[in-house]
């Protein structure tokens, strides 16, 4: 392929890269060398770059350069929706028009296909869900079909299922490459991606696909590892440190949980001085688009953000990422620290890893691996319904199986070609499914080798920018010179340990926080037999969780309590009266009868939590019968352990004269499932309870 553009075209490019980045700006020569091989027709490019390396501006220019030759419109396939908003903004500097279509602007839809269909539109931002669904494929695709003038494929390490972020979705980029012009150029982009990633992307861009790598090493970013801080601490020293952190940055958490509680902690602590926000996946994309605004423009001093906040966040001069817990994979935390530093000399990156980051590693590992008896049981459900097409909430009454397992699991079986998804749900496609125990053991081996890189970088054991350059295999990597490891100490101005004095403010402040447990409003089907909503008049009332699951603020009291069936500690029974004192202020009636509930088998626990509130606010006791079996019911689907609860529970006899007409608080051990306060409830309710209150101690995770 050609090594250099042609005068006419250069200047058409670096026009496009002035307008957008300042006057003088020009390509660099890898990037004109990407640029150069996208004007041949039927160009496989894939260009495996750091973070800021400039990716964006290669297909800029390359579109700028294709619509001066009168090819037609861009198709850029990418999963980045803040990334698809910059973009569009980008485009209009460079004379450029881009719409996109994706889940956060269904409204305009309507408007940007017409006129995609008009030529009106320069570059379309597409995300793989859109490929995947029937009805864009056929507006949209066929509208475009032999006359896409360049297709862009970003993030392409998630198009590979030996990479970190496999995505089923983006394996409909296949379909696009087969219906593809054979002269429109395609380009592939990334900045994590390893050799087998590489490779496999590269093989499916086709035989003659050129591969433009170069060194993933960051040097302005500043790698430290706070390690030996307990979980209450991990959330004192983020608090003390964000006041003197520099500029505005990002602080990750592992679950939305944490990210909500870490917040509340900061504000707590530092009220109007300090601006941050929470950021999840549970925010509609109107509130995501406003936290990105506000952290941008400097308005928060940070967002405590979960992964949602990963990929495509453009702030160059973002000062500084900490991780409170170590993701899965060293690919996906040099992705999510490579937002800090991109246009200044300096960011601090700091991890504080967790004793529980080996059990979040493990589920991230096996989440998409699927299971061959839960697939079985999937496509035989699917195969029960009329018509042979089911929605994912009925597949869940069918089979027993958790909603989100099954979404996973059809996801993977469309990529393997055994169903599909079609308007109003899924349907079998007929062709036979088959575990690929060899190929799925891979992916396990590389998984575990990345593991084994995140705790050697807990660890220390090497430079850790080298550490995370070899995770994706680049033969660059060395010594940065400049991490907690190469110069023997942290970096101004982190310091090793928080105060004693900010640990116990912070968890006083989030022991006082309310943590709402709100009833299940829909029975399961499969084995418990009745599906659809639960009545009024059987279902538990809004609830409370002293302990939400992995709480920092509650983790020994938790580890004490459940280590063995012991009776409550005194500082369990205070935490559970000053639960109920905040509670009573919202109840639909005071209690008049304490139950308790030993669901997860920790009776002494329960019955004297339940008898010291008896005691405590002047109440009946009484006890709802339970039946010999096993408390263990995690590996159950919805169904079954429904089912188990309304075997095992029994709320006739005594019981149900002590309830009939009274108010009624269910002092329940632990759960993750809420199935058997729900069947509780609802038995409860039937021997004429008037109301049933739920006060769990542990909702595990």
């Amino acid at each position: 392929m050609q090594s250099a553009l042609s005068p006419a075209s250069a200047r058409v490019a670096n026009q496009v890269i002035s307008a957008m980045a300042g006057p003088g700006a020009e390509l660099r020569p890898d990037q004109e060398e990407a640029v150069a091989a996208l004007c041949v027709p039927g160009a496989r490019v894939l260009v495996v770059q750091a973070t800021g390396w400039g990716k964006s501006a290669v297909y800029w220019a390359a579109t700028a350069i294709r619509k001066a030759e009168g090819a037609g419109p861009t198709l850029v396939v990418s999963p980045l929706l803040s990334l698809m908003r910059d973009q569009v903004e980008a485009a209009s500097r460079a004379g450029l028009v881009a719409a996109t279509l994706n889940s956060s602007n269904p409204g305009e839809w309507a408007v940007i296909e017409a006129a995609l269909h008009q030529g009106r539109i320069d570059v379309l931002l597409v995300s793989p869900e859109r490929l995947a669904n029937p009805g864009f494929g056929t507006r949209v695709m066929e509208a475009l079909a032999g006359r896409i003038g360049l297709l862009v494929i970003d993030e392409a390490h998630a198009v590979s299922d030996w990479g970190h972020d496999f995505r089923p979705d983006y394996r409909r980029v296949a379909a696009v490459l087969a219906r593809l012009n054979p002269s429109t150029p395609v380009l592939a982009t990334t900045a994590t991606a390893n050799q087998r990633v590489t490779d496999d992307v590269a093989d499916q861009l086709g035989s003659e696909a050129l591969v433009l790598r170069g060194s993933l090493a960051r040097t302005s970013l500043e790698l430290s590892v706070v390690g030996a801080l307990a979980p209450i601490e991990r959330f004192a020293w983020v608090v003390e440190h964000l006041p003197i952190l520099p500029g505005s940055g990002i602080v990750y958490t592992l679950t939305v949980s944490d990210a909500q509680r870490l917040t509340a902690a900061a504000r707590g602590v530092h009220g109007e001085a300090l601006q941050v926000a929470a950021y999840t996946g549970q925010m509609d994309s109107t509130e995501r688009e406003a936290l990105e605004e506000a952290l941008k423009s400097n308005r928060v001093k940070a967002l405590v953000a979960t992964s949602a906040l990963g990929m495509g966040f453009d702030k160059p001069d973002l000062g500084f990422v900490v991780h409170v817990g170590s993701p899965p994979s060293p690919v996906s935390y040099y992705q999510q620290i490579g937002r800090a530093g991109r246009g200044i000399d300096r960011a601090l990156v700091a991890l504080l890893p967790s004793e529980s980051d080996e059990r979040v590693w493990h589920h991230f590992a096996t989440a998409t691996i699927p299971d061959p008896a839960q697939v079985e049981r999937l496509l035989a459900g699917l195969a029960a319904y009329e018509g042979g097409v089911a929605t994912v909430p009925g597949l869940e009454a069918e089979t027993g199986l958790r909603r989100g397992r099954i979404e996973m699991m059809l996801r993977q079986l469309a990529v393997d070609g055994a169903v599909e998804r079609r308007e109003t749900g899924w349907a079998a496609t007929g062709q036979a499914w088959a575990y690929d125990a060899q190929h799925y053991e891979g992916i396990l081996a590389i998984r575990r080798r990345e593991a084994a890189i995140m705790r050697a970088y807990v660890a220390g054991e090497a430079c850790l920018m080298q550490l995370l350059q070899s995770s994706l295999d680049d033969p660059s990597a060395a010594p940065c010179g400049r991490c907690s490891v190469c110069a023997g100490r942290l970096p101004e101005p982190l310091v090793a340990r928080p105060s004693a004095e900010v640990v116990q403010r912070v968890k006083s402040l989030l022991r006082g926080e309310t943590v709402v447990l709100e009833p299940r409003k829909m029975w399961p089907g499969g084995a418990y037999g009745a599906r659809g909503r639960i009545s009024p008049g059987e279902m538990a009332g809004e609830g409370r969780v002293i302990a939400f699951a992995d709480a920092p603020e509650w983790r020994e009291l938790v580890q004490e309590a459940f280590q063995g069936d012991a009776p409550p500690s005194p500082e369990l029974r205070a935490a559970a009266v000053a639960t109920l004192s905040r509670w009573k202020r919202t109840w639909p009636g005071r209690p008049e009868v304490v139950i308790d509930l030993a669901a997860a088998g920790y009776t002494r626990l329960a019955a004297g939590l339940a008898d010291h509130l008896a005691a405590a606010g002047h109440l009946d006791r009484a006890t709802l019968a339970m039946g010999a079996g096993p408390h263990e019911v995690s590996e159950m689907g919805s169904g079954e352990e429904a089912a188990y609860w309304q075997q095992a529970l029994e709320a006739d006899g005594p019981c149900s004269a002590a309830v009939r007409g009274r108010c009624v608080l269910v002092v329940v051990d632990a759960t993750s499932s809420q199935w058997p306060i729900t069947v509780a409830a609802a038995k409860l309710r039937r021997a004429g309870a008037k109301t049933v209150l739920p006060l769990l101690v542990h909702r595990r995770p």
